[in-house]
């Protein structure tokens, strides 16, 4: 399973860098005064601009822009997906966290992804079943928040995307990409039936690309709102894409008339002036904090990109950051998860001093005050995700990553939309070689284990400064992590911070854009005991939008076909 994962993201890796390499720098890092959306394609960020010029506020911006990029980039986001979200309120100076992950239907058993004999399947088996898909929380968690924070009427939100969907868009690099990639999603009927032209070949780059259906189910969101998916027609089309073979799942209309997002206070702690929010457990809202903790404790801050010991801070900190997280981390409303003991300074400063001169063996995870007896378990997380930063003209601000877990999710469409394949982030088996149990076992009604970790930066008064966030799958930390380092330690612009090179150091590896680094820094590093490597991995796509004098400064991650754009 681990070879056919690195094969598979290793050739991910290839294709987003194509990617990157069609695309121009247009509009990667602007400013405006007013309002910005910073997000994966410029579609969907001409679409959210759009309604904030009439007015509308980011949250409002946030639905245009998610109908947009379900169906321009269908391979990371859409309407059978999830989010986390962030959310900063100007006037209360507030952070809140909006929790749309997706949840394990009531029949789920904690052997959901083991076969017959106890063994748990491929991921290539499992990723393209009916087992694998979760109960859909974007739209619902979109729905909440516009409820609460939404300037214009939800029905005005979806007519970007509708007409695109109804008139045709032009097929992007990115996407073409994907619609060619030999995976075992994109091998399955619904993916080639859809992303195949009528003479029999696929569209290609620069080809308009039709989606009736999902134009239709825009229009019945627009006019029915979450229950246009929740319940009804779609609803039961849903559960019979699900319950096809192979491997059914038990996915059932009660699951999805019975979801609900969840609302709770952002979990923010202080770094340096700052304080630094984001979502909290399942997303991996917890582990990047705690990165930030342990480097808190460096000199990183009086260093810089072109230094190698920098580097090796940031390395060994991600280390012992993802060590904790695979033992720990999980959904809380099921296992404890010990937050104030990962995050207490005491505990941060033993993590710290593990750092050392050089990267010795793996780190093992800590005793964090509050911890339970419990096994570390890697899951396999894929790419698949995309992220998006609005800025409203009223001072609001959202960051929220939103995903459909692998390439298309599990290749199974309805109604012009992929569903998730969000259940394969739990630990396949629910007890280690050991017999101890996992954090991320599979339960009904559970969420599964994240990475996703969006981001709003404040300073002590609870002023806006900053928000940001990836996708990536697991080294969604690291990327994040990185890109806070550079904008706030080695005040970097927005744009710049971005596009670092990226360095995901976890377990025994040390994945890289070697080539990217200044001059000097690998050999420092590899002087140090770090052996970097031509990373694999979803790259990343990192988007983010900075408080600068006069208004609004946005970056978008060159590695990919982002923009940042206001007025």
């Amino acid at each position: 399973m681990r070879t056919a994962a690195a094969l598979v993201f290793a050739l991910l890796v290839g294709i987003g860098a194509a990617s990157a390499q069609t695309v121009a720098t247009v509009d990667q890092g602007s400013t405006t005064p007013h309002a910005m959306v910073a997000a994966a394609n410029p579609l969907a960020v001409a679409a959210g601009v759009k309604v904030l010029r009439q007015g509308g506020s980011a949250i409002d911006a946030a639905v245009a822009v998610q109908a947009v990029l379900g169906l321009v980039e269908p391979q990371s986001s859409g309407l059978g997906g999830g989010a986390f979200m962030v959310y900063y309120d100007a006037r209360t100076h507030t952070v809140t966290s909006y929790n749309g992950r997706e949840t394990a239907p009531a029949a789920a058993t904690p052997g959901l992804f083991l076969d017959d004999a106890g063994k748990p399947l491929t991921f290539p088996v499992a990723v393209v079943s009916g087992r694998a898909t979760g109960v859909p929380g974007a739209v619902a968690m979109l729905a909440k928040a516009h409820e609460d924070h939404g300037a214009l009427p939800w029905s005005a939100l979806f007519d970007g995307a509708e007409g695109l969907a109804a008139d045709g868009f032009t097929v992007s690099p990115r996407l073409a990409g994907f619609i060619g990639y030999p995976s075992a999603e994109s091998k399955q009927p619904d993916v080639i039936a859809y992303f195949t032209k009528p003479d029999g070949a696929k569209y290609q780059a620069g080809d308009t690309l039709k989606n009736p259906a999902y134009a239709a189910m825009l229009r019945r969101l627009a006019a029915q709102g979450p229950q246009g998916l929740y319940g009804g027609k779609v609803a039961d089309e849903i559960v019979a894409r699900v319950h096809a073979e192979p491997l059914p799942g038990g996915l059932t209309t009660t699951d999805l008339a019975g979801y609900r997002p969840k609302v709770t206070p952002a979990l923010c702690r202080p770094y340096r002036v700052y304080v630094v929010c984001t979502a909290p457990d399942p997303a991996g809202g917890s582990a990047l904090l705690q990165g930030l903790g342990i480097l808190a404790q460096t000199d990183i801050d009086k260093r810089g990109p072109a230094d190698p010991q920098a580097w090796f801070e940031l390395a060994q900190a991600e280390r012992l950051m993802y060590a904790d997280r695979d033992r720990y981390d999980g959904d809380p409303a099921f296992v404890k998860v010990p937050v104030d003991g990962l995050l207490d300074p005491v505990y941060l400063a033993t993590r710290a001093a593990l750092i050392g001169s050089t990267a010795g063996p793996p780190p093992q995870a800590g005793d964090p005050p509050g911890a339970g007896p419990l096994a570390s378990a890697q899951a396999f997380e894929p790419g698949g995700t995309s992220h998006m930063v609005i800025a409203d003209a009223r001072g609001d601000v959202l960051s929220m990553t939103t995903t459909v877990e692998s390439l298309f999710g599990t290749g199974r469409m309805v109604e012009g939309f992929f569903l998730n394949n969000q259940l394969t982030d739990f630990s396949f088996s629910p007890v280690n070689a050991a017999g101890a149990p996992v954090a991320n076992a599979v339960a009904a009604g559970k969420r599964p284990r994240s990475a996703m970790a969006p981001v709003i930066v404040t300073d002590a008064h609870g002023r806006f400064v900053a928000a940001l966030g990836s996708p990536g799958g697991p080294a969604i930390l690291s990327y994040n992590l990185k890109a806070l380092v550079g904008l706030l330690d080695w005040k970097l612009s927005m744009q710049d911070a971005l596009a670092l090179p990226n360095l995901v150091a976890r377990g025994a590896s040390f994945n890289a854009e070697v080539d990217k680094f200044a001059r000097g820094v690998v050999d420092g590093l590899e002087a140090r005991g770090v052996h970097v490597v031509k990373g694999f991995g979803e790259n990343s796509g990192l988007h983010g939008i900075a408080a600068v004098p006069g208004g609004l400064e946005g970056g978008a991650d060159p590695r990919r076909e982002g923009v940042a754009r206001g007025f």
